[in-house]
C-alpha cells in the first residue's frame, strides 16, 4: 500500500498548537505511523513545544516536499515558513508576529497539497483575532484555504466515531441562523453532504436531515421551517434519487445515527451538530473541510491561550485529525477530481 504525506501545520505558535503537534509526531507518526508526517511552521516553535513538554526529539529542516529524507523515529521533520526566526511567539498572547506565522503555514502546506507534493493537510488551531492583525480578512481556516485553493463553496464535515455531520448554516448567530433557511439552502446542503460522504468512502450513503423546533415542529404548532422549508427539500432529494429522510427531531437524530441507523446527519446551525458530536466523543471528534480540492482534516477547537505553554494540553483530537487525514489519504485524487474548479 501507499504511505502518504501529509503536512501538519502550527497553527498560533502562542497557542496550544505547537505542543500538540509534537506529541502527535511523536507518539502516532513516525516510521510506524499510518502516514509521514511534516510540520509546517517555525522549527524554533518545535524546540519550544519540546522544551516546555520536556522530550526530547531531534529538529530537522527539511528543504523541499520533493526531496524528503528517509524517515526516523525520534525526529521531527520541519519545512521552516521563516517567519519567526530563532524567537519563539509568547505562549498565551496574541500577536500580529504569531498571526502572520499561522497564516503562512497554512499557504505553504494547501500550496503543497495542492501540488500533490502532500496527500493532505491537517491543521493545529488559529486564533482570528491574531490572523486579522497580520492583516488576513478571513473568518477562520474554512474560508481562507476556500481563496488558497479557489474553491467556489466549501463546508465543514464533522467525524465522529467514524459517523459524518454537516451544517446548513455554521458561523451566524441561532436568530441569523434561522433567517437563513430555505428550501433552496436545505437542497443545497443535502446535496452537498450526499456528495461528500461518497467522495469519503461512503458507496451508498444514508443520510438523516435534522430538524429545528422541538418535536420537529409538531405539525406547526411548534414552528413551521419543517412543513415550509425542511420537508420539501427532503422530497426533491429523495425524487433525484437520494438516499435522504427527514425532517427527524433533532433529540433523537443523533441517537439514530451513532447507532448505524445513517452514515451523517445533516445539523441545521452550528452549535446543534457541535454537542452531540462533542459530548460522545470531544478528543477524538475532528474536522474536514469538504468542497476543497485538497484533503483538509483538523481538530475542533480552539488555541487554547489560558493553558498554551504549560504542557497540558490534551493531544487527542490533533492525533484523531492525524490519523483521519492518513484514513482519507487514499481518496486525495478522488477529492482532487471532484472538487477541483
Amino acid at each position: 500500500m501507499t504511505r502518504h504525506t501529509l503536512a501538519l501545520t502550527l497553527g498560533d505558535p502562542a497557542g496550544i498548537g505547537p505542543e500538540i503537534t509534537v506529541q502527535t509526531v511523536l507518539d502516532a507518526a513516525g516510521p510506524a505511523g499510518p502516514a509521514r508526517a511534516i510540520v509546517v511552521g517555525d522549527p524554533v516553535s518545535v524546540h519550544a513545544a519540546l522544551t516546555v513538554l520536556g522530550l526530547s526529539a531531534e529538529v530537522r529542516v527539511v528543504e523541499s516536499f520533493d526531496d524528503l529524507p528517509e524517515e526516523q523515529a525520534g525526529v521531527i521533520d520541519v519545512f521552516d515558513t521563516g517567519v519567526l526566526g530563532d524567537t519563539a511567539a509568547e505562549w498565551g498572547v496574541i500577536s500580529e508576529r504569531a498571526g502572520a506565522a499561522a497564516v503562512r503555514s497554512i499557504e505553504v502546506a494547501a500550496q503543497a497539497a495542492l501540488e500533490g507534493k502532500v496527500a493532505g493537510v491537517v491543521t493545529a488551531p488559529i486564533h482570528k483575532e491574531a490572523i486579522w492583525a497580520a492583516g488576513s480578512e478571513h473568518l477562520g481556516h474554512t474560508e481562507m484555504l476556500a481563496e488558497l485553493t479557489g474553491a467556489p463553496r466549501s463546508n465543514t464535515m464533522f467525524v465522529a466515531r467514524g459517523k459524518k455531520i454537516f451544517f446548513a448554516t455554521r458561523h451566524v448567530s441561532l436568530r441569523g441562523a434561522l433567517e437563513r433557511i430555505n428550501t433552496e439552502l436545505e437542497i443545497q446542503a443535502i446535496d452537498e453532504a450526499m456528495r461528500a460522504l461518497k467522495v469519503y468512502g461512503t458507496d451508498e450513503p444514508r443520510l438523516a436531515v435534522a430538524a429545528i423546533n422541538p418535536h420537529g415542529g409538531e405539525n406547526g404548532k411548534f414552528g413551521s421551517e419543517e412543513i415550509d422549508f425542511i420537508r420539501p427539500a427532503v422530497e426533491e432529494m429523495r425524487e433525484r434519487g437520494h438516499n435522504v429522510v427527514g425532517p427527524i427531531p433533532a433529540d433523537s437524530v443523533f441517537h439514530q445515527l451513532f447507532t448505524d441507523r445513517y452514515d451523517g446527519v445533516l445539523s441545521q446551525f452550528h452549535d446543534q451538530g457541535h454537542i452531540p458530536a462533542k459530548t460522545i466523543d470531544f478528543n477524538g471528534t475532528i474536522s474536514v473541510t469538504v468542497g476543497l480540492p485538497i484533503l483538509r482534516t483538523s481538530v475542533d477547537h480552539g488555541t487554547a491561550f489560558d493553558i498554551a505553554g504549560k504542557a497540558i494540553a490534551d493531544p487527542g483530537t490533533m492525533k484523531s485529525a492525524y490519523l483521519a487525514g492518513a484514513e482519507f489519504a487514499p481518496f486525495a485524487d478522488r477529492i482532487r477530481a471532484d472538487f477541483e474548479g
